[in-house]
């Protein structure tokens, strides 16, 4: 048997290879990019049925530009904005009316505006799960309060289900991480942290959904956040233990000192990069997978492609089903870490104890 998987994975690096090739020399129109359905757009995409696309801030020399959407912009002010793709060509007119290429807003000269702070798709996304993280939050909040969970018990699978999240990342995690004398204060942002970053997971998963997470300014905003709130409640213990380690020799000391300034933002550069790597991974193994549909059509015809199609579907649904597990890890792994560097930072630990 091993000869015929060493055969099939020689044809398998063959197509690839062949299907790179013929990839680059295929018009532009029928060429699927792929990142490109990761990266952010100014656009919501619910193709085929169409797009919405999203309005425009930006400012530059000293003004403010607001515009409906990149349409409205190239037709209100086509003489100070274009799109950067019809600097060396033709402009696209559809019932008269300009419409965008790359959405990507440039000057009449081809230089880039001074700010862009346009609304895109994954910031609709982040809006989306702070929305929804509120709206289920704020009902047992209220049910709390009342009593319901207090008093008596969760009524309801709904109350169930997210009082086990709850009590899972205050005791399992704020609690073991941080410390019983300072959860308190910082379970309220990991609760947040959590759920913002599990809905976001989820929403890539869903037809025309988007992944926030997928983007790095996204994650790094998380990242930062967990970083200020590490500095900004840090103990005196933490700071002796970055600018004058105890219990080594001075030499020692100097040495140290660096190691461990840049230890304070290699944390945080985990935390962006990890969630990030993950969830735009993902999104992209998928559409891989599927469009592997099309190459093989492409390369052998359409019988092969099509029987040979339920194999990729299959995969696809398989990396499909490990990226929703994948969704929910991400999450417990960026709070279990947050906790874990907060719990670090402000932990009151005497020189006895650390050494």
């Amino acid at each position: 048997m091993k000869p015929i998987f060493r055969l099939l994975f020689l044809i398998l690096l063959f197509t690839t290879g062949i299907s790179a090739t013929s990839q680059a020399e295929t018009e532009d129109q029928n060429r699927v990019d792929l990142i490109g359905k990761v990266v952010d757009h100014h656009y919501l995409d619910f193709k085929p049925l169409g797009t919405i696309e999203l309005p425009r801030f930006i400012y530059d020399d000293g003004e403010f530009f607001f515009y409906r959407n990149t349409t409205s912009l190239l037709n209100q002010e086509s003489d100070r904005f274009t799109d950067a793709s019809y600097l060396d060509s033709q402009l696209e007119k559809v019932d008269g009316q300009i419409v965008p290429a790359s959405y990507e807003v440039v000057r009449s000269d081809g230089t880039t505006p001074d700010f862009d702070f346009s609304i895109t798709s994954h910031l609709i996304f982040f809006w989306l799960a702070a929305i929804i993280t509120l709206l289920v939050f704020l009902p047992l909040s209220r049910k709390y309060k009342q009593g319901t969970g207090r008093r008596t018990e969760p009524k309801g699978p709904f109350q169930n289900i997210f009082e086990t999240l709850v009590i899972f990342i205050r005791d399992d995690i704020a609690l073991q991480n941080i410390g019983p004398g300072k959860y308190q204060k910082f379970t309220p942002y990991l609760l947040t942290v959590f759920f913002m970053i599990l809905f976001m997971n989820f929403f890539g998963l869903m037809p025309w959904g988007v992944s926030s997470t997928a983007d790095i300014t996204v994650t790094a905003v998380l990242a930062i956040f967990t970083f200020l709130a590490t500095q900004i409640f840090a103990s005196k213990e933490h700071w002796k233990h970055i600018f004058w380690f105890p219990g080594v020799p001075v030499p020692i000391k100097f040495i140290l000192m660096p190691v461990e300034l840049l230890g304070l933002f290699t944390k945080p550069f985990a935390l962006c990069i990890r969630l990030f790597a993950n969830m735009a991974s993902g999104k992209i193994l998928i559409f891989s997978l599927l469009g592997t549909i099309f190459i093989f059509s492409e390369l052998f015809g359409p019988g092969i492609a099509y029987g040979t199609s339920w194999i990729w579907v299959l995969l696809t649904l398989f990396v499909y089903l490990i990226k929703a597990l994948v969704s929910f890890i991400q999450a417990y792994v960026f709070t279990i870490l947050s906790a874990l560097f907060i719990g670090l930072a402000v932990d009151d630990h005497s020189e006895e104890q650390a050494h």
